[in-house]
């Protein structure tokens, strides 16, 4: 009794009561969900000479992502995860224009942490990264590897021990998305402006009440598999992002994490 007192108390202390905070905290955790999966799938296919993923499992891996990360918050946010679809939301005055760019802030911090959750489990904190790395913190190493919380230092494996932006062993594109070599910045920004419509255009037809509904419940199902549609039909370009804050995020954090300015900057034959 005293147990089960004493655990309604703490239920009740913990409880958040402020709406926005609890739609910004739940929009976090599903962007931090989507981007965490989106990523991870792309740095298997990589780190592992695409002997235990290709691009259709990066794909799929994107796809599902959206459908769990709407079942993640959408009773709580909307789970947006994406500013491109708060701002058709905005204009659809379905989403008020105060909030948008406390969203769009929150999503991209989202895309931040989870790519430097990626970073953690794919690069590794082992004694091999820290011998050739100026941190002075062996012992930090050690701890990490007792805890098990690194990998096989795949990255670094798969890297020679670089971290580059371009090359063949490039591993910056785990994280962010580049265009290939033969885009230009005209038919990239199209590129982008073509699949983000159709995201959008989509994602407004399933919601669309007038419309042949989608069973009560199914539709991040549905929605994820428009999200796999435009992947395996618009995906060569530019990597098929879609998502302001899925690229912006983890582009920050490889810039602080030592991939350095070059993220940035556009390249012609960056392969």
């Amino acid at each position: 009794m005293g147990t089960a007192s004493f655990l309604m108390r703490a239920r009740g202390l913990l409880r958040i009561r402020n709406q926005l905070v609890r739609e910004c905290l739940a929009e976090l955790l599903s962007t931090f969900m989507l981007i965490l999966i989106t990523l991870s799938g792309s740095a298997q296919k990589v780190t592992s000479f695409e002997t235990k993923g290709n691009i259709l499992t990066s794909y799929l891996a994107g796809a599902l992502a959206v459908m769990v990360g709407i079942y993640t918050a959408g009773g709580v946010s909307g789970a947006h995860m994406n500013p491109a679809f708060s701002f058709a939301m905005c204009l659809m005055e379905q989403f008020p224009w105060w909030k948008f760019p406390i969203f769009v802030v929150v999503q991209t911090l989202g895309s931040f942490v989870s790519a430097g959750a990626v970073y953690i489990l794919y690069y590794g904190m082992g004694e091999q990264h820290w011998a050739r790395e100026p941190h002075g913190g062996a012992g930090m190493a050690s701890f990490m590897d007792m805890l098990c919380l690194c990998s096989a230092d795949a990255i670094w494996h798969y890297s020679n021990g670089t971290l580059t932006v371009s090359g063949p062993r490039e591993t910056a594109s785990i994280f962010a998305t580049y265009p290939a070599d033969y885009v230009s910045i005209a038919n990239g920004f199209l590129d982008q402006v073509i699949g983000t419509g159709v995201l959008m255009v989509g994602v407004m037809g399933i919601m669309d009440t007038r419309n042949k509904g989608v069973p009560k419940g199914l539709e991040p199902v549905v929605v994820a598999l428009l999200v796999l549609s435009i992947e395996f039909s618009m995906g060569s370009n530019c990597g098929c992002p879609l998502n302001p804050a899925r690229d912006i995020g983890p582009r920050l954090f490889t810039y602080v994490a030592g991939w350095g300015p070059e993220v940035f900057r556009w390249v012609e034959g960056r392969g």
